[in-house]
């Protein structure tokens, strides 16, 4: 190649990664969709290429997990684990679990994907486990056997109370000889997250072509009807998220326990909303979210310092929704009736995988492979779900940014660390505060 060449392959590579991962994603998705509705089942000769796309999310599995949780677990030592920490993860977790009911029940009364026979893969055929087997089948025998063998929630169980017993040891310890071997651990796992995230970046590049060829296939042998499925998955997404933010954020907690206007809530939080639903990134919205809490929503640093970072991370109540829709859009594609032992293991999944979605912008497609791992369904359906992963991204971190404020402004309500006679509380009609708290300095 001479270098000319080089020089013009250069500039062209350049202007190719200057144009967002999820435009390239989208663009394949169309781009896959029209070849496999030309080309036929001649499309199916792509069908490697999606497969190692499947392989690749399916090798980031466990190591993301492990490593996510055990940097998450660092954050939340016994020291901050005071009022104001028990009250924030408390409400997360209490959001979280909401989230995910309020997934499965629009899931369960408009059945998306129902109307569509995928073959794109089959499902492994199993007994649908009961509820006792489920709770008990969280506790694994063997913790590296539970990793090995890819037991999602055996993994999950282990990491968490593993980090956890780790910062209590870290917290209590008055020898350097403890602290300073568990600092370099935490250091470990941190430099190993960002060595995840470069290689989760590395397989989203190479997920243009993995959902090109994903796309080509599954059109070539499904046909265009399919596609139809994917409006109504996002409908039903976006119906949930919806249901989720008006009831549970302005309803119950805005209304319910600040006694405010959800309407100054929405004034204080609209610029996050809108940097999150652009860039799709809980943590990039995050310096947008703090300005809000302070500067808006009025709340105390104490209690947002603490409650924003945490829930950049742990708190993911549309991923939950979504998680738990698109779980029952898998199963409805393939023909599988989920049973209530099946619709356990989906709450609980997205339940606990929530503190592990984090990171960067395309997570949803990780997690979305370790739901249908626990459910046995064809990991196809990654692929075909993956051209409308931009739509329920941003949606979802919208719903996510909105949460972590709401959650920040009752913790602070209840902590006396909220002034609701300035910032958007004060410029409500009718909302002014009833002097219960806090002046802020």
């Amino acid at each position: 190649m001479s270098t000319t060449q080089a020089s013009i392959f250069g500039r062209g590579w350049s202007a190719y990664r200057s144009i967002p991962i999820i435009y390239r994603i989208t663009a394949a998705f169309v781009l896959g969709t029209a070849l496999g509705a030309v080309a036929g089942e001649q499309a199916s000769v792509l069908s490697p290429l999606g497969d190692l796309f499947l392989r690749l999310l399916e090798m980031l599995i466990i190591p993301i997990i492990v490593f996510t949780l055990l940097g998450g677990m660092r954050k939340l030592t016994p020291s901050r684990l005071g009022k104001v920490g028990g009250l924030t993860v408390g409400l997360y977790i209490v959001t979280t679990s909401i989230a995910a009911g309020i997934g499965l029940a629009v899931a369960n009364l408009f059945n998306p994907g129902r109307a569509v026979e995928f073959t794109g893969g089959e499902a492994q055929e199993a007994e649908p486990p009961g509820v006792t087997e489920v709770v008990l089948g969280i506790v694994p025998e063997n913790p590296l056997a539970a990793m090995v063998e890819g037991d999602i929630l055996g993994t999950i169980f282990v990491v968490i109370v593993f980090g956890l017993a780790l910062t209590m040891v870290r917290e209590t310890a008055t020898d350097r000889s403890v602290e300073e071997p568990i600092d370099g651990f935490f250091a470990f796992i941190d430099a190993g997250t960002q060595a995840l995230f470069k290689i989760v970046w590395g397989v989203l590049e190479y997920g243009v072509i993995g959902v090109f060829a994903l796309m080509a296939t599954s059109i070539g042998t499904e046909g265009l009807g399919t596609i139809v499925q994917l409006g109504a998955l996002v409908g039903v997404i976006a119906v949930g998220i919806s249901i989720h933010m008006t009831v549970t954020y302005l309803g119950l907690m805005i209304v319910g326990i600040l006694g405010q206007s959800p309407l100054a809530f929405l004034d204080g939080a609209k610029d996050a909303m809108l940097t999150a639903f652009t860039i799709r990134s809980s943590s990039g919205t995050l310096p947008v979210t703090i300005a809000d809490a302070e500067e808006n929503l009025r709340i105390d640093e104490s209690v947002y310092g603490f409650g924003l970072p945490l829930g950049a991370t742990i708190n993911m109540d549309g991923a939950a929704i979504r998680q738990a829709v698109t779980a029952v859009f898998a199963a409805n594609l393939v023909g599988v009736s989920l049973g209530i032992g099946d619709q356990v293991i989906i709450l609980f999944t997205v339940i606990l995988i929530s503190i592990g979605t984090a990171g960067v912008p395309g997570a949803g497609l990780i997690m979305l492979t370790v739901i249908l791992n626990a459910l046995g369904l064809p990991l196809e359906i990654v692929g075909f779900v993956a051209g409308v992963d931009p739509i329920l991204g941003r949606i979802a971190t919208m719903n996510n940014v909105t949460g972590d404020l709401a959650v920040s402004s009752v913790v602070g309500k209840w902590t006396d660390a909220i002034d609701f006679t300035e910032g958007t509380w004060g410029n409500a009609d009718g909302s002014q505060g009833d002097g219960s708290t806090m002046a802020m300095e």
